[in-house]
């Protein structure tokens, strides 16, 4: 099986000609890339990689929909846990494996949902793609902006079908309000604003700890530790058994960015979908602390990542993007974009994972004075105030599950080998803003990103 690492190689030596430099790669072909032909009729065969909470949920949700419509079916389970990966494995009467690449081989294998923790999420999607499997990648879809780059590549390389798992991009809110914005109904646009809010009395992440579970444990206990950790592929530092980071991992830097990589790609995804096109930005800045969540009951830190944190990012057609979060707090911030013509709310409860009835667009407007009175017009002018009047227009949408309408588009495309909605390329414009924004966190300072070589600097990109 190749390594990822050689095309991180690869891409380095040609990284002066950007994403389109791929098209050397995508010459090279194999068999290990080509898969299966999936008839109309055909099961899907998916196997699961990361059995913990997401997993064993994005498990639950393919297997019933598999059972609602025929369309898929699970057959295999992988962990670095036994227990996790036994409980998985036992429910749904499939293969289990304690490592991801001996689920690889697996003959009857089509597809892998990959839900383990961010630090592995590049590797384990290369790998797959390479073996010949289609990914339905869980968010934030990689854990390096160099990771997104060979991710782009490898899809492109492969012709894989790869979904990330942000199933809120799949509702119809964003499909809907993306029209609005492309039928003219808020003129040029200015600024996207969202946020992401929790208020739990222990701080976010902390899940339950397994006492008796670790690298020493027998039967259902134990855990491949130095597995899950990734130093033999330089994916995390080497380091001895720390149970708080198994179970607790979006705490820590090395395995997540926290509310940027968990909570924030929720948000900036569908933004990215609502646009006239995905965007990388061009500036990010970002700051924030651990304001309450400071230490763990045995006077140790609670985390590394922050508790409160706030991005603000810029893009070359001439808007912005502001988002909020705190751990310690619940209070929204509804989500919209404003243009110079009208805003558009698409979530007034500031939930971006939350169906809405309706959407709403509100025509900016000013008074003027005409004959003695006092009138309002539109500030798109008259053109404007024909097509869509003065007062708030509220749109329909539709209350279909999005996590069933995102496997549903996976595996369609699946079959017709056309872009699922939150297909690579996209979801590496969603990510790259991610990890600017918690690198500008981390070293306290602006960061300016070239699209062109896929890197960050501290001074402006010029044209």
């Amino acid at each position: 099986m190749q390594n990822p690492l050689d095309r991180r190689d690869f891409l380095k030596t040609v990284g002066a000609t950007g994403i389109a430099a791929t098209s050397a790669m995508a010459a090279k072909s194999s068999s290990k890339t080509s898969g299966r032909v999936i008839g109309a009729n055909d099961r899907i065969n998916i196997g699961v990689i990361g059995c913990g909470g997401r997993g064993a949920y994005d498990a639950s949700a393919f297997d019933a929909f598999g059972k609602k419509t025929n369309a898929c079916q699970l057959v295999a389970a992988c962990d670095v846990y036994e227990k996790r990966k036994n409980r998985v494995a036992e429910r749904y009467k499939v293969k289990g494996y304690l490592d991801y690449r001996e689920l690889l081989n697996q003959s009857d294998l089509d597809a892998v949902i990959i839900a383990t923790p961010d630090h592995w999420h590049g590797k384990m999607a290369m790998d797959a793609m390479d073996s010949g499997k289609d990914v339905y990648l869980e968010k934030p879809m990689v854990h390096t902006n160099d990771e997104a780059r060979q991710l782009v590549a490898t899809v492109k390389e492969t012709k894989r079908i790869l979904q990330v798992g942000s199933q809120t991009t799949s509702a119809d809110i964003w499909w809907k309000a993306k029209k609005a914005i492309a039928d003219g109904m808020i003129g040029q646009m200015i600024e996207s604003q969202g946020s992401y809010h929790r208020n739990g009395t222990e701080g976010e992440w902390n899940w339950p700890i397994d006492a008796a579970a670790g690298p020493e444990g027998k039967g259902d206990d134990y855990i491949d530790w130095n597995m899950w950790l990734g130093s033999q592929f330089k994916l995390a530092p080497k380091r001895p058994w720390d149970a708080d980071r198994f179970f607790r991992f979006r705490k820590y830097w090395d395995y997540s960015l926290g509310i940027a990589s968990d909570l924030f790609y929720h948000v900036i995804a569908p933004l990215n979908i609502c646009w006239d096109e995905p965007q990388f930005p061009t500036k990010v800045m970002a700051t924030g602390g651990i304001y309450v969540f400071k230490k763990l009951p045995d006077g140790r830190p609670d985390r590394e990542v922050p508790d409160t944190f706030h991005l603000l990012a810029e893009y070359a057609k001439g808007h912005s993007l502001v988002l909020s979060s705190s751990m310690a707090n619940d209070t929204h911030i509804p989500g919209m974009i404003r243009g110079h013509e009208g805003t558009i709310i698409m979530v007034e409860h500031g939930q971006f994972e939350r169906n809405v009835p309706y959407i709403t667009v509100k025509p900016q407007v000013k008074n003027m004075r005409e004959n003695g009175q006092v009138k309002q017009v539109a500030i798109g002018g008259d053109a404007y105030e024909k097509k869509f009047g003065l007062k708030d227009i509220q749109i329909p949408i539709d209350q279909k599950d999005m996590m069933e309408a995102h496997i549903d588009n996976f595996l369609s495309c699946m079959r017709s080998r056309e872009k699922p909605h939150l297909d690579v390329e996209t979801g590496a414009r969603a990510v790259v803003v991610i990890n600017l924004a918690a690198q500008s966190y981390r070293e306290g300072r602006t960061l300016y990103w070239d699209e062109k070589h896929w890197k960050a600097s501290d001074k402006p990109i010029k044209a």
